[in-house]
């Protein structure tokens, strides 16, 4: 997160990363939440809630971009958050842009108190779990992985990565959302990527300071890395961090683990019902409308 001139200086700065992770033949790719309130820094409006709205004009311009690199770059890109403007209600979305051109996406669920107050941001309604080439995944927005029964849902689902993008301010903050990925990795036998913002945004009200310690999470158990870290950044460091991670030893991981979550949970005890929204909305790979983007804050 740095102070930028125009959207050319972001569109650059965000191709970087992905020609490197092209250069280490990555299939996936996560960006932070709210990545692109870096443009804030370009708005004439310093409130934040005008702010927010006048971001909206640079909404077609990240979604055919960062739609250009994945293809490009042959990626799926998760390219962090974008706040959107979907029938008057302002909405924290996480974006998956297939390699193939495709777009899916999937509306932060839990909303903090300070993203209500600040920006009046909306929850979405409906956890997806998303079809790539690589297999089921599933996005949680930084809060949201600190609510064990979403991630439940998605691998009840079949996702086999979940991809936490998360914006926090201090290390409190990265620490709740970095301690719940950790547990959603262990407790239901996945991968569990966290991406954070790090870097300062002075002129940005209430986006001025930023902390995270991006990691690669996986099971705890022999087949897997001793901490349960495949890798991770230096803290409050911008860098790319890479791990190849072995879908098959999850499969291997449920049927002959040293304990397996999955298998034995006590249905005979307890349940997990969804409730499905009355009126579903726009299923994940609905065309993208223009619309607002704009911001979060502490979230995590």
């Amino acid at each position: 997160m740095r102070q930028i001139g125009s959207f050319d200086d972001f569109r650059r700065q965000t191709e970087y990363f992905a020609d490197v992770a092209a250069d280490h033949l990555a299939d996936f790719v996560l960006f932070p939440e709210l990545l692109t309130t870096q443009l804030l820094s370009i708005a004439p409006e310093r409130d934040p809630a005008r702010a927010v709205r006048h971001l909206a004009t640079f909404t077609d311009r990240y979604l055919n971009h960062f739609r250009d690199l994945a293809v490009r770059y042959n990626l799926n890109i998760i390219g962090g958050t974008h706040i959107v403007e979907e029938q008057g209600l302002l909405r924290n979305v996480g974006f998956l842009f297939r390699r193939d051109g495709t777009i899916a996406r999937q509306p932060k669920l839990h909303i903090t108190p300070n993203e209500r107050r600040w920006w009046g941001i909306d929850p979405g309604d409906q956890l997806h779990v998303m079809e790539t080439d690589e297999g089921k995944i599933a996005i949680l927005v930084c809060y949201d992985v600190e609510f064990p029964e979403l991630a439940r849902i998605a691998v009840d689902r079949g996702a086999r990565i979940l991809f936490v993008p998360y914006c926090t301010e201090d290390r409190q903050g990265h620490l709740r959302v970095r301690y719940c990925a950790q547990a959603r990795a262990v407790e239901n036998e996945v991968f569990v990527v966290t991406a954070g913002t790090v870097g300062n945004l002075p002129q940005v009200e209430n986006m001025d300071v930023q902390y995270a310690q991006s990691a690669v999470l996986t099971p705890s158990d022999f087949t897997f890395p001793r901490d349960g870290i495949a890798a991770e950044a230096n803290p409050n460091v911008e860098m790319v961090v890479l791990a190849d991670l072995d879908l098959e030893l999850l499969r291997r991981q449920r049927r002959l683990g040293s304990v397996r979550q999955l298998q034995d949970r006590r249905k005979d005890l307890y349940q997990l019902t969804v409730h499905e929204p009355a009126q579903a909305p726009p299923p994940p790979d609905a065309s993208v409308p223009a619309g607002g983007i704009g911001r979060g804050a502490p979230h995590g």
